[in-house]
């Protein structure tokens, strides 16, 4: 990679007004960047949002015990790949940063390796 493409990408990717805190991280997961892998979450989040509700709704109306073991355990079942999926979406956004930074990096030893030659 020549500098100025470093350069270009992190014009492109950085904005210096928004450092890396939690709101920021937060804005860029419903980013125009990150849509496509935000309506792949949440198509495969919805059926096991209104699966682990179904189950709960089953839970209380049920009076057999087997059958209100069975809905407890499908409900947690639903939540917990629903809290996987979301854990995965985070680490799709920590992933970007990491690169982001790893550009940033590449930039600075550019620039210090035009320096150390100039001298």
């Amino acid at each position: 990679m020549n500098d100025e493409l470093i350069k270009k990408i992190i014009e492109d990717t950085y904005d210096d007004s928004k450092e890396d805190n939690l709101l920021s991280m937060v804005g860029q997961l419903y980013s125009r960047k990150m849509f496509s892998s935000f309506i792949v979450h949440v198509a495969y989040s919805l059926p096991f949002i209104a699966g682990a509700i179904f189950c709960g709704i089953k839970f209380f109306k049920t009076g057999q015990t087997q059958f209100q073991i069975m809905y407890a355990a499908i409900f947690v079942c639903c939540i917990q790949v629903c809290i996987f999926s979301k854990t995965k979406y985070w680490q799709m956004l920590h992933k970007i940063n990491i690169s982001r930074e790893i550009k940033r990096l590449e930039l600075r030893i550019a620039e210090l390796n035009e320096t150390v030659k100039n001298k």
